[in-house]
């Protein structure tokens, strides 16, 4: 038997590996996928190959990451349960694939992955798996009785590990977990988990990797230029960029102005609730910086409709529908609305805000001739509005008066 195993060369999926390998008798081929996790990938082959790898594969999908699943999410304006913006949620699907994608290229029989039977990482890489190879068979070892019961927690992980010379850093005291790709880092568990536990504390501020506390950040603001084509930001401070390097730049300077920190309780898609704390600078500058384009650029009733639509799409990405024909046909719609959002805004960054500071566009639909205050008849005629507000009251005025009608009747009833 033949398996490929999701790899990040951390406890658990160096763990796994090993299990795998005894368990399933099987060759074990080691997947990592780098979507900026900033890892030491010049020992990540060693150590795959001796814990039990017969083949370790390590590819740079960074750009890929950025261009086709991170931007068209931002396209969309997507951020789940209006605080999370689908970080680990959007590298899902990207990995599943390409890990679908090496199954084929080396026959094996299986994927496997070191997600847990509590969390969304399982449903988002095996709906991936299932759209895109419904023949392969998927392991899931935290789901299997046995595995769960040989390893009850993390003690007896690293035991195992040294027992059996798995070259693992692990500590029994790590006081919470953490996950980071290109447009974030995620924090959860440990202390974490109780939800009145302040994680902007001054003993926390270690946790963050990528941006400052906001009291920390510089005490003059930056400013910043982001130009927009089509929904896509293709510049930043006039420099062309590709979305690899947008998604650098904007991290780098969200970073130091303290932007991008959340901290959410979410619903998970398996029914439970769960605490995480998030650093996305580069996503919360690129997200503000795309709706100021669009206020100026996109027609009323289809940003009214795309937004009508934005639950329901960040859904399907925080759920694992990446690759289901309802998220590509929203996505087409979204392309369609992003025609026009083209422009260039300028914003303020400040101890954890972002202010803008102008904006403008070729294809603007803002007409200051139209909205000024001044007297201005051929553009805008003032008398118009009577009428127009007349017809909208008419179905409150009847509304009114069959209540006051109904009321004047109970009464001399």
């Amino acid at each position: 038997m033949k398996i490929v195993l999701a790899y990040s060369g951390g406890l658990d999926t160096s763990i796994i590996l090993h299990w795998l390998k005894e368990n399933y008798q099987a060759e074990v081929i080691a997947f990592f996928a780098d979507v900026g996790q900033e890892e030491e990938l010049a020992r990540l082959e060693a150590k795959a190959l001796k814990t039990g790898a017969t083949k370790c594969v390590i590819e740079d999908l960074r750009e890929e990451f950025a261009r086709d699943f991170i931007f068209p999410v931002f396209q969309a304006g997507a951020i789940y349960e209006n605080q999370y913006f689908l970080g680990t949620s959007i590298a899902r699907p990207l990995i599943a694939k390409r890990m679908v994608e090496i199954a084929r290229i080396e026959r094996a029989d299986a994927i496997a992955h070191g997600a847990t039977g509590k969390g969304n990482d399982q449903v988002r890489f095996e709906l991936a798996a299932a759209a895109l190879a419904p023949d392969l068979h998927v392991i899931a070892p935290w789901r299997e009785e046995r595995f769960r019961k040989q390893f009850p927690g993390r003690a007896e992980m690293i035991a195992f590990a040294k027992k059996n010379g798995i070259p693992v850093e692990a500590s029994a005291q790590k006081p919470y977990s953490m996950d980071r790709n290109l447009l974030h880092i995620s924090y959860e568990s440990g202390v974490l988990e109780d939800a009145s536990f302040d994680a902007s504390s001054k003993e926390m501020r270690g946790m963050y990797k990528l941006s400052v506390a906001p009291e920390e950040a510089p005490d003059e603001p930056e400013y910043v230029d982001l130009a927009f084509e089509k929904g896509i930001c293709v510049a930043v401070n006039g420099k062309s960029l590709s979305p690899l390097q947008v998604m650098q730049t904007l991290n780098q300077l969200g970073g130091k102005h303290g932007i991008g920190r959340v901290d959410v309780v979410e619903n998970r898609f398996v029914g439970m609730k769960s605490r995480g704390v998030y650093e996305t600078p580069g996503g919360a500058i690129l997200h503000f910086a795309h709706r100021q384009v669009e206020t100026l650029t996109m027609d009323r009733e289809v940003m009214h409709l795309r937004d009508s639509l934005v639950p329901k799409y960040s859904e399907l990405v925080y759920n694992g529908f990446w690759f289901s024909p309802e998220r590509e046909a929203l996505q087409a719609l979204v392309t369609e609305t992003q025609r026009d959002v083209t422009g260039l805004v300028r914003l303020k960054l400040y101890k954890g805000n972002i202010i803008v500071a102008g904006r403008k566009s070729p294809k603007s639909l803002y007409d200051a001739k139209i909205a000024t205050m001044e007297a201005d008849a051929s553009a805008y005629d003032q008398s118009d509005a009577t009428g127009f507000i007349r017809l909208n009251a008419l179905r409150l005025k009847l509304q009114a008066a069959m209540q006051d009608h109904r009321g004047s009747r109970n009464q001399s009833m």
